[in-house]
């Protein structure tokens, strides 16, 4: 996902966004555990879209007060 998709959702959207991609970050961590996963490509993008997420929710909090 990129910076500029995250940055036009509203903060509702962000929050409910987090939460599917950390679900399916941890799906994909059972999947590389029990070997059924075929690329662990996923699992990174999956760690850094909720880096950006939560860092562009961070920006957004300082940039309101």
């Amino acid at each position: 996902m990129k910076t500029s998709e995250i940055r036009q959702m509203t903060d509702a959207e962000l929050a409910a966004k987090l939460e599917d991609v950390r679900k399916e970050h941890l799906n994909l961590r059972f999947g590389r555990a029990t070997q059924q996963l075929e690329s662990n490509a996923k699992i990174r993008a999956a760690r850094r879209d909720i880096a950006r997420m939560l860092t562009i929710m961070g920006e957004k909090k300082r940039a309101a007060k």
